[in-house]
């Protein structure tokens, strides 16, 4: 089941655009949803250790990889690393890379948020990014009534 909402979509991209400034080239390698993973990773493991974090990672990829084929051939190493993403193998243009990566991160936020809530996801990636606006994301729904 997909954990990619619009918000959790809008958010994945804002992180791949910052990690994405420091790397001007086209397509970048590793891409930039690398960099995002691998910024996360530490805090995450934290909080859910090494393998719980592996864990949350590969069903994000899993999920992402049914939507974007080329996905499949990236892995998640024994240390919550991706790994195998080769240029020849993936997309051939930059904007595929990027709503590739967009829907992996977006995957692996929404599981955290339906793990750990919202305010703690938003939480940790304060933390990591604190340059990145978030005060109008809103992922949980409000009732109105």
């Amino acid at each position: 089941m997909s954990r990619a909402t619009s918000q959790t979509r809008d958010l994945a991209a804002r992180l791949i655009a910052c990690e994405a400034k420091g790397n001007p080239s086209s397509v970048p390698h590793p891409p930039a949803v690398f960099h995002v993973c691998e910024r996360l990773r530490p805090q995450l493991a934290v909080l859910m250790g090494k393998g719980g974090f592996h864990a949350v990672l590969s069903r994000a990829l899993a999920v992402a990889g049914a939507e974007v084929g080329w996905l499949r051939a990236v892995k998640v190493n024994a240390d919550g690393v991706l790994e195998g993403w080769e240029p020849a193998e993936g997309p051939e243009d930059a904007d595929e890379t990027t709503e590739a990566g967009a829907l992996l991160v977006a995957q692996l936020l929404g599981l955290l948020v339906a793990f750990i809530g919202d305010n703690l996801t938003l939480r940790l990636v304060r933390e990591v990014w604190p340059e990145v606006s978030l005060e109008d994301l809103n992922f949980t729904p409000r009732d109105h009534s």
